[in-house]
């Protein structure tokens, strides 16, 4: 049976969305093409492959069994495309990513010297905004990517996935040394001058939740937009403030910072990487992404 491969293509996509809209803005095409081709696809295989519902497309029998076959097939042309172009690092293209600074010094930076390492063709455009920003813009059309950090908001057309697990600790200058012996009650936290991140980042939000719950106000003395701000203004004794334990990590052991203990555990947050399903991806960005998560975007 000689049937066009580009069937099987589209068939893949619709099965993936379950929908024929979705299908066929990723692929480039209209949908009265795509629903044209399906049709074919089954009068060639003379069975029917999907179900019309008001919500979409649901598989037959039939369709899931050619689903999963088709799924693996897709996976495996990708994996061959990236092997030969990857080949003597010939891989080009531009990869564009907004990003919060949080998850650069976090996990991006060290990433992206690897990234480079293997595919020194590929360029690389990094954008720097808050959480919520940099969800907007990739929405927009803007970012191949957002690697941002919890808490965000997701429509149904976004995909996130978690690249990295991190904590936050309240530090100090020295001259909150004398807090550093019994824990601190986060009720009593208030008392001290707080420094954090701006209204508009997702940190903001997140303490603003954490202190709410337990019926206490975050008001910050000192909002400042970026964390690579924070730790000069602590360890000059302006405020304390909760920063990632990784960052502060070298300036407790040069005791330029000093860690104040609480009674509350602070819940632990994650870097993730955010990209737009219903768009699709070079294959610069395919690979970048892959080379982030360790598997193909869903």
């Amino acid at each position: 049976m000689d049937i066009n491969f580009e069937y099987y293509k589209i068939f893949y996509f619709a099965a993936k969305y379950g929908n024929i809209t979705k299908a066929a803005a990723a692929l480039g095409s209209s949908q009265p093409n795509v629903t044209r081709m399906i049709r074919l696809l089954e009068a060639q295989l003379n069975c029917r492959l999907f179900i019309r519902e008001a919500r979409g497309l649901r598989l037959t029998e039939a369709g899931k069994t050619l689903y999963s076959h088709a799924e693996v097939a897709y996976r495996h042309l990708l994996d061959a495309q990236e092997a030969i172009c990857g080949q003597n690092a010939q891989l080009d293209g531009t990869v564009t990513i907004g990003a919060t600074e949080t998850a650069l010094h976090l996990f991006l930076f060290e990433l992206l010297h690897r990234f480079k390492e293997d595919y020194p063709a590929v360029r690389v455009k990094i954008y720097n905004h808050s959480t919520p920003e940099t969800v907007k813009h990739l929405v927009g059309g803007r970012f191949d990517f957002a690697v941002v950090t919890t808490p965000f908001a997701l429509n149904s057309a976004l995909c996130a996935v978690k690249v990295l697990d991190f904590r936050e600790i309240l530090v100090g200058g020295a001259q909150y040394g004398n807090l550093c012996g019994a824990p601190l009650a986060l009720s009593d936290v208030c008392r001290y001058p707080l420094i954090g991140l701006g209204r508009e980042s997702a940190t903001y939000r997140f303490y603003q939740d954490l202190f709410t719950a337990q019926g206490i106000a975050w008001k910050p003395e000192m909002e400042v937009a970026t964390s690579d701000l924070m730790l000069p203004l602590i360890e000059k004794n302006m405020g304390i403030g909760f920063v990632p334990e990784a960052l502060a990590k070298p300036l407790l052991a040069e005791k330029r910072l000093v860690h104040i203990p609480l009674d509350l555990p602070v819940p632990s947050r994650s870097v993730q990487i955010v990209s737009d399903q219903k768009r699709g991806q070079s294959l610069a960005a395919h690979t970048f992404y892959k080379f982030c998560t360790g598997t193909p975007r869903p």
